[in-house]
C-alpha cells in the first residue's frame, strides 16, 4: 500500500481518531489529494486508531485535529466518563461540530449563495446538534440531550451494535408502524436524557418487537430533526448537513423537502470530519468532484466483459481505482449484481445480510425518473419512491422505497461504463451495488484482499 510523502508547507492534514472511525485527509491548493479511513489500512471495521502511512521528508505542514481535547475532557469529567488523554503534536484543534459543518460548507456547490449548516450527531465536545451561519454557531443543543445517542441507545436495546448498526435500525423501522402510544411517550421522554450507556431498564420495552422499537425511534428522530431544520430554514433556503445522523437517508429525504437545495458531504460522520478539520483550517472553498480519494488498486478492466459476466453469472466484484472516502461503496469497491429475478438472493448469501436490509440500486442518471421518484444522489444520501420496479423486487424495501445511487456520465468510476454496457445488453439501466467486504470487515483495499474475497465466495472480482 502506498505511503503518502509530503514535501510542501501548502499541505494541510486533517485527522480524526480516538473514538470511532479514525481517518486522515490531505488538502493542498484547493483540492483533496488523499482521504481514507483507518479501517481500510488495518482491516479492523470502524477502527478508531490513528491513520499511519504518510510522512514528510521536506518542509513542514500544519496538522489539524477534529475536536478540542480539553473541552472533551471537561465533558468526560462532568459526565463521569473515562477521561481520554489529550492528543498532542497538532498545530490546530477544530471544534468538533465545526469540523463536521466545514466538510460540507467548503465543498458546497453554490458559489454565490450563503448556506446554513446543520450538524447532528451523538456528541462533539459538548454539542450534540448545532446550526452554523456565516461560519458562526447560531444555535445548539448540548449534552446530555442527544438525538444521536438516543438512536444508538435504541440500536443497542434491540440487540444491534451501537456506533455500527444504526443503518440496520433504520432499515428495520420500515417493518412496523409506530402505533404504540405508551412506548412513543416513554421514548420521547428519554430522547433528551443521558443515554450514553444505553436505555435504562424498564418493563415497558419488554415484549415490544425490534421492528416496533426501531419504527418508534425513527419517527421520533425524524420529528426532532425537522424541528431543528425549520429553525435552520430561517437563515437560508440552502442547507449543508453533516454529523453521523446525516447518514440516516430516510430522514434526509424529509429534510430535503424543506429546502430549495441540500448538500450532504458524502462522508458526514466522524471519518469525514478529518477532512472537515483540514477544510476549516484551510478556510477557502475546496474543489470536490467525487469521493474516490483513497488507496488505488491498479488494473485494466473491460466494461463489456464485466457486463457480460454479470449477465451470465449474476454477480461480479469490482476492486479497481481509488477507494471511496465514506461508508458506502460507489463502484470502485463494489459487489454488482443483476437486479432481476432471484439473482439478488445470492448477494444476501455472500454478504450474510439481514433479510430486512434492502439492496441498493445504481442507475444511469438519465433513466432515474423512469423508475424512481424523489431526491437524486450520487452518494446514496436519500431514499426514493419506486415505480415500474416489480421485476426487480430486491431493490425495494418493504415500504416500497429504495436507496438509489445515480451514476452520471462524468463519473470517474468504471461503474458508469459497466452500466452502459449492461443497458446495451439488457435494456435495464440498473445494477445492484453493495460493498465488497466480508461480513464484519471493511471493504477490500488491496488486490490480495479482493482475490481472497473472490476465492472465498467463488465469484470473479475484476
Amino acid at each position: 500500500m502506498m505511503v503518502m510523502e509530503l514535501s510542501s508547507i501548502d499541505y494541510v492534514i486533517g485527522e480524526a481518531h480516538g473514538f470511532h472511525d479514525g481517518a486522515i485527509a490531505i488538502v493542498n491548493d484547493g483540492e483533496i489529494l488523499f482521504a481514507e479511513h483507518t479501517e481500510r489500512r488495518t482491516g479492523i471495521k470502524h477502527d478508531p486508531s490513528r491513520y499511519v502511512g504518510y510522512g514528510a521528508k521536506k518542509g513542514t505542514f500544519p496538522r489539524v485535529f477534529y475536536e478540542k481535547p480539553r473541552w472533551r475532557q471537561a465533558r468526560q469529567w462532568l459526565s463521569g466518563e473515562t477521561i481520554r488523554p489529550k492528543e498532542k503534536g497538532f498545530d490546530a484543534y477544530i471544534e468538533h461540530h465545526w469540523a463536521h459543518a466545514a466538510a460540507s460548507y467548503y465543498t458546497h456547490p453554490w458559489p454565490s449563495i450563503e448556506p446554513v449548516c446543520v450538524v447532528i450527531d451523538a456528541i462533539g465536545e459538548f454539542d450534540t446538534a448545532s446550526i452554523w451561519y456565516k461560519k458562526k454557531k447560531v444555535w445548539e443543543i448540548k449534552y446530555p440531550s442527544s438525538l444521536g445517542l438516543f438512536y444508538s441507545a435504541v440500536t443497542k436495546e434491540i440487540g444491534l451494535t451501537p456506533n455500527r448498526d444504526e443503518h440496520l435500525t433504520m432499515a428495520l423501522a420500515a417493518t412496523a408502524q409506530p402505533y404504540d402510544k405508551e412506548l412513543t411517550k416513554y421514548l420521547e421522554e428519554l430522547a433528551f436524557t443521558d443515554l450514553h450507556r444505553g436505555l435504562p431498564y424498564a418493563d415497558i420495552t419488554y415484549g415490544r418487537s425490534p421492528g416496533l422499537m426501531a419504527a418508534t425511534a425513527q419517527a421520533i428522530l425524524e420529528k426532532e430533526i425537522l424541528k431543528i431544520m425549520k429553525i435552520a430554514r430561517t437563515y437560508s433556503d440552502h442547507l449543508c448537513y453533516g454529523g453521523g445522523v446525516a447518514l440516516n437517508c430516510v430522514a434526509n429525504s424529509k429534510v430535503h423537502d424543506l429546502f430549495t437545495d441540500t448538500w450532504i458531504f458524502p462522508n458526514p460522520g466522524d471519518a469525514g470530519a478529518a477532512f472537515g478539520a483540514a477544510a476549516a483550517y484551510y478556510d477557502k472553498p475546496i474543489k470536490f468532484e467525487h469521493n474516490f480519494l483513497g488507496t488505488t488498486i491498479e488494473g485494466d478492466m473491460n466494461p463489456k466483459e464485466i457486463a457480460k459476466h454479470i449477465l451470465k453469472n449474476g454477480v461480479a466484484g469490482i476492486a479497481n481505482g481509488p477507494s471511496e472516502y465514506g461508508p458506502r461503496a460507489l463502484g470502485n469497491r463494489s459487489l454488482l449484481a443483476d437486479p432481476r429475478g432471484d439473482v439478488p438472493q445470492k448477494v444476501y448469501q455472500i454478504k450474510q445480510r439481514a433479510s430486512y436490509s434492502p439492496l441498493a440500486p445504481a442507475i444511469l442518471s438519465e433513466h432515474f425518473r423512469a423508475y424512481f421518484t424523489g431526491p437524486r444522489s450520487e452518494y446514496m444520501s436519500y431514499v426514493c419512491g419506486t415505480h415500474d420496479c416489480d421485476h426487480m423486487p430486491m431493490i425495494k424495501h418493504i415500504d416500497g422505497s429504495a436507496r438509489v445511487q445515480i451514476v452520471r456520465p462524468d463519473s470517474p468510476s468504471i461503474l458508469r461504463k459497466v452500466l452502459e454496457e449492461w443497458y446495451n445488453l439488457t435494456a435495464c439501466p440498473i445494477l445492484i451495488n453493495t460493498s465488497l467486504n466480508p461480513k464484519g470487515k471493511p471493504v477490500v483495499n488491496t488486490r490480495k484482499a479482493a482475490d481472497s474475497f473472490a476465492s472465498e465466495h467463488n465469484i470473479v472480482v475484476f
